[in-house]
């Protein structure tokens, strides 16, 4: 088991990405906090992890409250001692809106959840992590934070900060022990687009070429499996970089 008395804490793990991770990560042997803001799928992710002979808790949080993220570390560390791997997956769409078309109450939401949400938990975890010269951050970032055409521009600008703050992070940390890497996923198939709204038209139609070029659809249990090398030791040499997981799809 390669996370063997790992305690991990994944965010957005209620469905999706978050949820393949959680429950991956308990099968090699980490005791998870499975966070989401739904409390009830959320716990759905824990009875699955348990009826396999994992061990985990649910703990709701909406990562754009400070407060909830303070909550959530510290109820990990209470509940099991301590923390080794932060993965930050909560995240949310835009409605493919260009600059033009951005409403302020938008904007600030997208990053709330996408960017600031990850530098918050980020901040709450290192003194942790720094206290045992040990830990790992997983930010799940988007093939819409290395180019610029695979969602609206709130979305694409969430995601790059993303890419820059890992980088910063993995590099400033490197000598204590705390690594720090992202996985920028192609088209997966999750319940994102949920939050999708009002999709406009004009930013949709200028992205629609690029996904003709797409090989396939991926699942989210891909992303997990990378999202597992990177928590595990098997990446000790892995820091401040960014995993592309997209079929070949920006390779065009």
């Amino acid at each position: 088991m390669r996370l063997q008395n790992n305690v991990a804490v994944v965010t957005g793990a209620a469905s999706g990405m978050g949820k393949a991770i959680a429950i991956l990560y308990a099968k090699e042997g980490a005791n998870v906090v499975v966070s989401d803001i739904n409390l009830d799928a959320a716990n759905s992710t824990v009875k699955e992890i348990q009826s396999n002979g994992g061990e985990a808790i649910a703990v709701m949080a909406n990562v754009a409250k400070e407060e909830d993220i303070q909550n959530l570390i510290d109820t990990a560390v209470s509940k099991y001692g301590t923390l080794d791997i932060l993965v930050n997956n909560a995240g949310i769409m835009d409605n493919f809106e260009p600059a033009g078309d951005v409403e302020d109450d938008q904007w600030e939401r997208i990053f709330a959840i996408n960017t600031t949400s990850v530098m918050r938990a980020t901040r709450k975890a290192l003194p942790i992590f720094l206290e045992k010269q040990k830990g790992v951050i997983v930010n799940v970032a988007s093939a819409g934070g290395l180019y610029g055409a695979r969602a609206g521009a709130a979305y694409t600008a969430s995601k790059h900060a993303v890419v820059g703050f890992t980088k910063n992070t993995g590099f400033m940390y490197a000598k204590q022990g705390i690594r720090c890497n992202a996985i920028a996923p192609g088209a997966v198939e999750t319940n994102i687009s949920s939050s999708m709204t009002n999709i406009n038209k004009f930013g949709a139609g200028r992205t629609q070429p690029g996904m003709g070029v797409n090989p396939r659809i991926g699942k989210s249990e891909d992303i997990a499996n990378v999202a597992l090398f990177l928590a595990s030791d098997e990446s000790s040499f892995v820091n401040g970089t960014v995993f592309t997981a997209d079929a070949g799809w920006t390779a065009y």
